[in-house]
């Protein structure tokens, strides 16, 4: 049992860096995967990011690769998304979900616990 709690969120300019963070609590594991996705108004939930908490890979969607970058803290169950060069495309809702496998996914079926969001705006 994971439950994902998103905090960093807020409203920035276009060209600001942002670091979203992502606290895992109740029970976590090394194989469990930690993911980002993003959901702008009209538009469907695409994935963002995700990294192993066993192995440390990472792999981005191709719209954030070179400008994003997925982090984690084991020692502190959390993981970041550090956010730079933001426009207004990357204005949306982000998720955290974790997914109870040790490969990584790039699908939203694929992970089983997601947080809440947080609210991103990027103003143009």
């Amino acid at each position: 049992q994971v439950q994902p709690v998103e905090s960093g969120g807020g409203l920035v300019q276009a060209g600001d860096s942002l670091r979203l963070s992502c606290a895992a609590s109740g029970r976590t594991f090394s194989s469990c995967v930690m993911g980002w996705f993003r959901q702008a108004p009209g538009k469907e939930r695409e994935f963002v990011a995700a990294i192993s908490w066993g192995g440390g890979r990472t792999s981005y969607a191709d719209s954030v690769k070179g400008r994003f970058t997925v982090s984690r803290d084991n020692a502190k169950n959390t993981v970041y998304l550090q956010m730079s060069s933001l426009n207004f495309e990357d204005t949306a809702v982000y998720y955290c979900a974790a997914r109870a496998s040790y490969d990584l996914s790039n699908r939203a079926d694929g992970y089983h616990y997601w947080g809440q969001g947080t609210q991103v705006t990027v103003s143009s």
